[in-house]
């Protein structure tokens, strides 16, 4: 706690605010997060990247050391909505025991000039003061678009909070305590400062999971689920073509609705086959899947 002191007689006279902003201080959600690899389903080969950029350079940076290279700072995270950006995030950072700081984009927008430029800063000072941390930009198009000239100004506040970034990125060492991850839904908006190597050196994307990807997704989604040990999860993933993870997690929820609505115990296949079709099929026109294959 900051406090203010009487020069003379060294008296406490007010609490002083304190060096970061609360609001900067609220975006840490947790100390050690507790999704591991195996909530992530589908993501195999995202597992593989993510753990060669973020994991061993926390882990094991003297190999890095050995051999005279410095490890990528930042990694893109790209893909439709619902494939596990976010999840896979905190799962690396539970592997790591770094504190995980989620921010979205749209939370560095700020009313007043200079505003979102001094939360990035106070928001990578309190990064420095862990002992490993993970920062994570959730849709960061809200902040990192293409610069561009309107002529009215409008988005001069939300170039200056991108360039702080950019300033931030290149200000802290690659070998530290410190990894940037960054999601977004629109990579082809982003400006290409943000994206050059040395800021962000590693772009991964997150399809939409194959068949065996959906069924691992089933699984992980039923283990805390009462459900019939009949039930064939490979069936139903066949039954979800191009779903999400989000999709399959809404389809095990719904059929869940079904069992309490027919005041069951148990789970049973057909309930997982109803909802297939009521959310697969039914919601199909509300899925944001094709805008994302449309624009990308």
């Amino acid at each position: 706690m900051r406090v203010g002191v009487d020069r003379n007689k060294y008296q406490i006279q007010i609490p002083l605010p304190p060096k970061i902003d609360p609001s900067v201080t609220m975006m840490t959600v947790e100390e050690k997060p507790d999704v591991t690899y195996n909530d992530v389903g589908g993501c195999k080969e995202q597992i593989e990247k993510m753990r060669e950029v973020v994991e061993l350079p926390m882990l094991h940076p003297e190999k890095f050391v050995k051999l005279g290279i410095d490890p990528p700072k930042g990694v893109l995270c790209y893909g439709p909505p619902g494939t596990g950006k976010t999840l896979l995030a905190r799962a690396v950072a539970n592997r790591t025991d770094a504190c995980f700081i989620r921010v979205i984009g749209s939370e560095l927008v700020q009313k007043y000039v200079g505003e979102g430029a001094r939360m990035v800063r106070e928001l990578f000072q309190m990064a420095r003061s862990k002992k490993a941390c993970i920062v994570f930009f959730d849709e960061v198009d809200a902040i990192g678009g293409a610069r561009f000239d309107d002529g009215a100004g409008g988005d001069n506040e939300v170039q200056r909070t991108m360039l702080e970034i950019v300033n931030q990125l290149d200000g802290f060492d690659a070998r530290g305590n410190i990894k940037v991850l960054m999601a977004t839904n629109r990579p082809d908006t982003l400006d290409p400062a943000l994206l050059r190597p040395g800021r962000l050196d590693r772009k991964v994307e997150f399809g939409l999971p194959d068949l065996e990807g959906r069924t691992q997704i089933f699984k992980i989604h039923t283990r805390a689920m009462n459900c019939e040990r009949d039930i064939r999860f490979e069936l139903l993933a066949r039954l979800c073509p191009n779903s999400t993870g989000a999709d399959i997690r809404s389809v095990c929820t719904e059929a869940g609705m079904y069992a309490i609505r027919a005041r069951r115990k148990t789970v049973t296949e057909k309930d997982f086959l109803d909802a297939v079709n009521k959310v697969i099929k039914g919601y199909q026109k509300f899925s944001a899947t094709p805008k994302y294959m449309v624009y990308n």
